[in-house]
This record gives C-alpha cells, structure tokens and sequence, in this order.
C-alpha cells in the first residue's frame, strides 16, 4: 500500500503540476475562455488512464496460465522501463518545465480548439497510463489488490490537495528533493517489480532455471512474518529468487542507481558552472 501511496502521490503531483501551469497561463493570457477545452482533454486522459487499469485488471483473466504469466512478465519489464524513464526525465526537465509547457500551450492555441484538448490528454494521460501500468505491475507481486488500488487512491487525492494548495499560494515545497528522494525510492521498487517481471516469464518458460532458487533467506526473513510481509508489499521481495531474477536485479540496481546519483551530483556543478563560479579542481 505503501509503495503504491508513494506512486500515485509522484504521478499525481506530476500532472498536478502540469495542470496548475497551463490553468495560470491561461489566466495570464486572459484567455479563460478556453479552459473548458482544457478541462475536456484532462477529462479524456483521466478516462483513458482508468480504462487501461481496468484492461490490465480484467483483461488477462480469459487467457492460459502460460499467456498471463508472458503478458505479465512482459508489461512487468515495461513498467520498469517507463518508470525509468520518468525518473530520469524528471531530474533533467523540472527546472525547465513550466517553459516547455507554455510553448505548447502557445502553439496549440495559434492552431485550432482540439490542439488545446490533445495538449490536456497528452500532459496528463501520460502521468495516468503510467501511473496504472506501474501500479498494475507492483500489485501483482502480493499483497491484497484493495490495499494496494486503496493506497494508488489515496496518493493521487493527495497531490490533487498539494497542488490545489501551491496553485493557490498557501504552501510551497522544495520539489527538486521531493522528485529526487522518491525517484531513487522507486528505482528499488521497480527493480523488485523487473524480479518479478522475470519470474513470470521463468514460469512462462521463456526463460530456464524456474523451480532452482539460488539461495533461501525464508529462515532468515520469513514470507508470513510481518517484515517479511512489508518487503515482499513494497520492494516485491522474495525469499528463493531464482538465478536470473537475481542477476536481472543486481545488473538494474548496480546500473540505474549509480547514474541516477551521478545525474544528482551533476546538477550543482552545472548551475555554478553556468552562473561563473570556478569549480574546485580534484585532486
């Protein structure tokens, strides 16, 4: 639940985010007259969103067991990839966002009404696709379904509260470390999810070595107790993973977290580069 919470609260405040910027330059440009468009796209991209987590949930059920386990090992691995790519995306495009945003919103009204309701479903139908996807991908592992789909709720209600609040000038956050911490949190979540992506498609039997774990931690953390629980809910852990589940993480997290912490540490020198403060020289 937690772990969901903390997805729906990322992708929520994301397109929260986008929202409140293409409303205030719409208000800036004195063009109100065109909000309902806006609202129209956003509506559209709220139900597209829906509609595929409701194909995700229902859909598989009238496959064979090989074919659930290769669409979900499958759609497993996607998600891993697009929350990567989010997560990178974030950390290079937040400062520059609001400007990217109000160039798009500039051409689509020097076009017709529907380029307004296309920019709507675009800015926020990708934060909700990848929103049902990723949270579709995490559920899967354990858990119970309600607990997680609850938790996904409550973290979207929740940033549709922050961002009316920001919107509205009654609170700020620092969401360059609110973007960074919970960025490299689910870097560890979807590294679990891609474990479990490859084990659905080990008994798929797409992959060898289903069955042969390479080592056992159930006396160590068992999969009842309630810690073991909480690891298995959030960073989908498991206590027998197989050969390649192990290698598939291990590569994922010795890859994706260095880069991302590179990317981080980047950042600072940039801006003083960039602002003429000399870098100190390494030794």
């Amino acid at each position: 639940m937690f772990s969901t919470y903390l997805i729906g609260l990322r992708e929520g405040l994301e397109a929260g985010l986008v929202v409140g910027i293409l409303v205030a330059y719409l208000h800036k440009l004195s063009r109100t007259d065109l909000l309902p468009r806006l609202w129209v796209g956003i509506g559209l991209a709220v139900a597209a969103s829906l509609a595929t987590g409701a194909i995700l949930t229902f859909g598989p059920y009238g496959l064979s067991f090989q074919a659930q386990e290769i669409l979900g090992g499958a759609l497993s691995i996607l998600a891993v990839g697009l929350v990567t790519w989010m997560t990178f995306w974030m950390s290079e495009h937040a400062r520059g966002l609001k400007g990217e945003l109000q160039t798009k919103l500039d051409a689509a009204l020097a076009g017709s009404g529907v380029g307004l309701v296309i920019l709507g479903i675009v800015s926020v139908g990708r934060e909700g696709i990848e929103t049902a996807l990723f949270v579709w991908a995490t559920v899967g592992p354990g858990g119970s379904t309600l607990a997680s789909t609850l938790g996904a709720v409550l973290g979207i209600l929740t940033a549709v509260v922050i961002s009316w609040l920001i919107y509205r000038g009654f609170v700020r956050i620092n969401l360059g470390s609110f973007f960074t911490w919970t960025g490299g949190f689910l870097i560890v979540v979807a590294a679990g999810v891609l474990l479990y992506g490859v084990g659905d498609l080990q008994e798929a039997g797409l992959i060898p070595g289903w069955g042969q774990p390479a080592f056992s931690l159930a006396a160590l953390i068992p999969p009842s107790s309630w810690y073991g629980t909480v690891l298995g809910g959030v960073f989908n852990f498991t206590p027998e993973p197989t050969w390649a589940q192990v290698v598939a993480w291990l590569l994922y997290v010795v890859v994706v977290l260095p880069i991302f912490i590179h990317r981080l540490r980047r950042r600072p020198a940039e801006r003083a580069t960039a602002s003429g403060v000399p870098q100190p020289r390494s030794v």
